[in-house]
């Protein structure tokens, strides 16, 4: 039973991935064309074709990790090498229909035999490292049978001219003996229902051993060090998991501070999420239905004001969908624009959003502040909205 599905569905897969890998590799490299956006077009691509193709129950995989990070290494380390297990925990076997690199930078071995109940498989990948001194971030995307999504690992680190000391790396956002590069950290997009995970290096730039504990965390959010203690002199790896919140959407930080050998420190670590509506758990019916919000424009310009004046913008809408049209947050980029009124819209209904702009925080010259809108919207889930002004 479980040959005829691979089979089946490895041909269907096959058509797609003939058409897409090469300019994948192609548009991932040496273009204009960001990695992300390649990612995305091959999982939109999929999902599209697969839409009628549930995740299969009896299919359970365990993965050892989903991110790599190399951490600081030096244009002379050469090639980086990982690999990332993964174990069928289901009663049937699984197979692993292809590993697609979104860069030809990073090559890829994966097994091409099927995994049977309880065995393990390893895929391997190794970054070139020819790039020069720079970040990196790759990503495999793994299409497993049974399984409808395709999963991300991810490859990451920093390529230095030269090797660098621990204090020169981690001494920017230093919490005494705990080293940072940064406290800033973000998970990037959650999912109403699931929850999101993200690795971070830090160092001991002390001469004995630290143990790191959290107090004052955010209820959302768990956060872990390994190895704890941390040993004199070495890195470590934070770890940050956020839990998605049903009343919280759009952008929030989350916190926590760093209690250090019993001692909480003067400081604390900031982890950014942002939430939208998880529409795979909505009815295909629903998805159909759901608000389809359009703007008579995206832009408004208010022109020449004086600074310290106090303004309105308003953008008016019309919902061209079947349901209500609700926005659960608008997140303006800066504290001067705040907004005043994000009424519900009922089908085919028309209104408009108002936002209060206070200009006394503003900078002179021209300004553009930007807001991000957090819908209900099947169709714009995250909608981009701009102000611009001249303060003088």
């Amino acid at each position: 039973m479980i040959l005829k599905t691979v089979v089946t569905n490895f041909v269907r897969m096959k058509m797609i991935f003939i058409s897409i890998i090469a300019s994948l590799a192609l548009s991932t490299c040496g273009s204009g064309r960001s990695e992300a956006a390649a990612v995305a077009s091959v999982d939109s691509f999929v999902e599209i074709d697969a839409a009628d193709m549930a995740d299969d129950p009896k299919v359970v995989v365990e993965w050892d990790k989903t991110v790599h990070d190399f951490g600081d290494v030096s244009v002379s380390d050469g090639p980086l090498t990982c690999s990332f297990t993964l174990t069928n925990k289901g009663p049937e076997a699984i197979a692993i229909f292809e590993v697609v690199s979104s860069c030809g930078c990073t090559g890829v071995d994966f097994p091409k035999t099927k995994i049977e109940p309880g065995q393990s498989a390893k895929i391997s990948a190794t970054y070139k490292n020819e790039d020069g001194p720079t970040a990196f971030d790759k990503t495999l995307t793994v299409y497993i049978s049974g399984i409808r999504r395709p999963v991300i690992l991810r490859l990451r680190g920093v390529v230095h001219p030269k090797k660098q000391s621990l204090s020169q790396l981690y001494s920017p956002e230093r919490l005494g003996d705990l080293g940072f590069k940064t406290r800033q950290f973000s998970t990037g997009n959650l999912k109403q229902g699931l929850s999101v995970s993200e690795t971070a290096n830090v160092a001991n730039l002390g001469k004995k051993p630290l143990n790191v504990t959290f107090t004052d965390v955010s209820p959302q959010l768990k956060v872990s060090v390994s190895p704890n203690p941390v040993p004199a002199g070495k890195t470590a790896q934070i770890a940050f998991t956020v839990n998605s919140d049903p009343s919280l959407y759009g952008l929030n930080v989350y916190k926590a501070t760093p209690v250090l050998n019993g001692v909480p420190a003067a400081g604390s670590i900031e982890v950014a999420t942002w939430t939208q509506e998880n529409f795979a758990l909505w009815s295909r019916e629903a998805v159909e239905k759901g608000a389809i919000p359009a703007f008579e424009m995206s832009t408004v310009s208010i022109g020449t004001v004086k600074a310290g004046a106090k303004l309105s913008a308003s953008f008016p809408l019309t919902n061209n969908g079947k349901s209500v049209l609700h926005i659960f947050k608008a997140d303006p980029d800066s504290p001067a624009l705040a907004a005043e009124s994000l009424p519900d819209i009922g089908p085919k209904g028309k209104g408009k959003l108002v936002f209060t702009l206070d200009t006394s925080s503003l900078p002179e010259g021209d300004n553009v502040i930007m807001i991000t809108l957090t819908t209900n919207s099947p169709q714009r889930p995250l909608i981009n909205l701009f102000v611009t002004c001249v303060v003088g």
